[in-house]
């Protein structure tokens, strides 16, 4: 189970050449299934070879963006994203729900953009997000949620990220009112 939560990331150098990638460089990644689990592997677009698409569970095209320098933070606050992280690391299946709806709200935010959906042969749904920024690829089980568990999952969300008598701009949420409210 630990192995579809886990956060791939993105390559800084191509696994053809071994050369890093510059700043705006295209580039394939190919995410692949094996023994030890999901391999994320990424190519130069000059070194990509279709012949690579075949055994592989995703692919897709991307600018590489070096990483900015990380900025001293006195205080961490939790945000969506550390949330995110945070439940990943913890593999609770019980969790599987309020990882999906963070997902989805750093989706809606702009932050994560989804690259796939595969299904599993077990009959679980698989979504590939790639974070914009860093290119870390996040592996979500679709929990194919009922209409009638989305107000538990909001509240409960609400609750983590510590959001009630204060406003989600400290909360890190973008400043909207609601989980489910639209930008």
């Amino acid at each position: 189970m630990s192995q579809e939560w886990n956060i791939r990331i993105r390559g800084d150098c191509c696994a053809a050449t071994g050369n890093g990638f510059a700043d705006g460089t295209v580039i394939v990644s190919r995410l692949v299934f094996g023994e030890d689990g999901y391999r994320r592997e990424d190519y130069a677009e000059a070194q990509w070879d279709e012949a690579l698409r075949e055994g592989a569970v995703s692919v897709w095209r991307g600018v590489f963006r070096a990483p900015p320098p990380t900025p001293q933070e006195a205080i961490r606050k939790e945000t969506v994203e550390s949330l995110l992280r945070e439940l990943i690391e913890t593999d609770d299946e019980a969790n599987r729900g309020l990882i999906f709806i963070l997902a989805v709200m750093l989706e809606r935010k702009r932050i994560l953009v989804e690259r796939d959906v595969h299904q599993r042969d077990d009959g679980m749904r698989m979504r590939v997000y790639e974070h914009r920024k860093s290119g870390e690829s996040f592996l979500i089980p679709d929990p194919e949620l009922q209409l009638d568990e989305l107000d538990a999952l909001q509240v409960h969300v609400m609750e983590r990220l510590g959001i009630g008598g204060r406003g989600e701009e400290d909360a890190g949420t973008g400043g909207r009112g609601t989980v489910n409210s639209e930008q």
